[in-house]
Order: C-alpha cells, then sequence, then structure tokens
C-alpha cells in the first residue's frame, strides 16, 4: 500500500535528481560525514556485512531522511548507515529497499542509488536474494550478476535519457571479486515485477532468454546507478531453486532460513570485496 504521508518523489513535477540532492544534504548532517566513497545495498541474507565492513560511524532511520519510506519486507532493517573501512574510505551501506512491487513507481525503488550518487559514491554494491535457474546451484551460494534482462516493463529513466549498458556490471569490480574468491560463478539476473513469485513457465521462458537467477529487485536500481556514473556491482544471495527447478513449493520463509544460514560467510565475503574496492 503507499505511505499515507505525501512522499515528495510522489510529486510528478518534483525533479527526482534534486530529491536524491536533498536526501544526501541529510545524511551527511544526521552522520557527520559529508562525502561517501562506495555505497552498498543489502538485500536478503547480506545483513551481518554492514558490522565487518569496517566502523560504524553513524545509524539512523532511513525515514529520517528525504524521499526514504520503511522497507515494506522482513529482512530490511530499514537503516542508512555510514561505515569507515579500515583504509579510510567511507560506506554507505543502506537496509532500506523499496520494491517495484510494492507500487510505488520506479521513482521510489532507485531513490536509494540517486542519494548514494548524490553523497559521492562512485561504486554501487547491489545485493539481493534470488532463485537460481542452474541445477548445480545450491541455497545458500553466493553468485556474481554478469547482466541482467529488466522484465518489468519499467525504467527509473524519464524522456529522451539514453544510457549506455554494455558493461552495466563492470568487468573490473567483478575481476576483484574473483580475485577475494576465485569460486564465485556468475549469471545473469531477471527482474521480474513480482510480489508473487515466478511460475514454472516464466523460469522456463528466463532461461531461454538467457537468464540464471530471478528475483524482484536489483535491475532498476542498477540501471540508475550507470545513469548517475556510478560503476555496479551485483550479488545474488541463491536462496532456492527458481520454480520447476525445485519440486517443492517456494516460500519467504524459505528464503528467510537460507539467508540465515549463508549469513556469516557471505556477509564476510562481501566486507572483504568492498575493502578491496
Amino acid at each position: 500500500m503507499p505511505d499515507t504521508v505525501l512522499n515528495p518523489l510522489d510529486d510528478p513535477s518534483a525533479d527526482p535528481f534534486e530529491v536524491a540532492a536533498r536526501a544526501a544534504e541529510d545524511i551527511a548532517r544526521l552522520t557527520g560525514v559529508p562525502r561517501h566513497d562506495i555505497a552498498v545495498t543489502l538485500g536478503s541474507g547480506w545483513g551481518r556485512a554492514a558490522e565487518l565492513i569496517g566502523e560504524t560511524v553513524a545509524t539512523l532511520p532511513a525515514t529520517e531522511v528525504t524521499g526514504f519510506s520503511k522497507p515494506a519486507l522482513e529482512g530490511h532493517v530499514g537503516t542508512l548507515r555510514s561505515v569507515r573501512t579500515p583504509k579510510g574510505a567511507h560506506v554507505l551501506v543502506v537496509g532500506a529497499r523499496t520494491h517495484f512491487y510494492e507500487g510505488h513507481g520506479a521513482r521510489r525503488v532507485v531513490h536509494s542509488v540517486r542519494t548514494a550518487a548524490a553523497t559521492g559514491a562512485s561504486i554501487m554494491v547491489l545485493t539481493n536474494g534470488a532463485g537460481g535457474i542452474r541445477h548445480t546451484w545450491t541455497p545458500g551460494q553466493p553468485v556474481l550478476i554478469s547482466d541482467q534482462i529488466n522484465l518489468t516493463g519499467a525504467s527509473p529513466l524519464e524522456g529522451a535519457t539514453f544510457v549506455d549498458l554494455t558493461d552495466l556490471y563492470a568487468v573490473r569490480l567483478r575481476d576483484i571479486a574473483r580475485a577475494i574468491d576465485p569460486s564465485l560463478q556468475e549469471g545473469v539476473y531477471c527482474q521480474f515485477r513480482g510480489p508473487q513469485y515466478e511460475t514454472p513457465a516464466e523460469v522456463q521462458m528466463a532461461k531461454a532468454i538467457g537468464g540464471h537467477i530471478v528475483g524482484m529487485s536489483t535491475a532498476l536500481e542498477a540501471i540508475a546507478a550507470r545513469q548517475s556514473g556510478m560503476e555496479v556491482l551485483g550479488f545474488s544471495l541463491i536462496t532456492n531453486l527458481a520454480a520447476g527447478i525445485q519440486t517443492t513449493p517456494l516460500s519467504h520463509a524459505e528464503v528467510l532460513e537460507a539467508g540465515r544460514e549463508a549469513e556469516p560467510r557471505i556477509s564476510s565475503l562481501l566486507a572483504d570485496v568492498v575493502n578491496a574496492l
């Protein structure tokens, strides 16, 4: 359901980049950190990474920042955290993700990314929990996103705005991640609208068009990050095999359980990668 309090991004005449700039000013004021270098969005199962990246300088409810709202999904903490790495870089950790299926529109979905860019971040790390199409993958396995297919029917770009997505998930950043963990595999991420899980036929469609991972986030955010000039690195936690690949029914409880079991390992991996960027 839409928020009862008007969000400035709901005004069609508002400039979403001006709203993001106001949000970045809020973050600088509330955290005492004038600029961030890297931003990380924590999806299901990745939450503990915030504690491992470095020293937490400040944590604040996302609702205190212009344009943000409370997450609708269990497993997302609803905070923004400023973390200083051992090398002195400042990382904005986003634990408040708005999903497209919430019905707020693409502007709200990508607001955290545009805000991160406005804080100065030049690298956007996007993580999620998702379904795997490859039979060889197992629940709890982290996978690098090599490319994406946007099946939402929407875009965060407005008007005659053309953005090159050839190197959407930067090869340079994926090489760094594989240097940390050479066992990391890659796959193409397909974002569906949700909130229903994909049918077996839809999973087979995704497979036929080149997809390996199915989920309900990330693709719109990645497009907005590239529009803002950021390099993008993406990780999916395979929480289950997708419908028709897995023979048992899908459930959000299963997603949360897989995330809890994998969280210590994948959070350590993510922290190591962020510190190497």
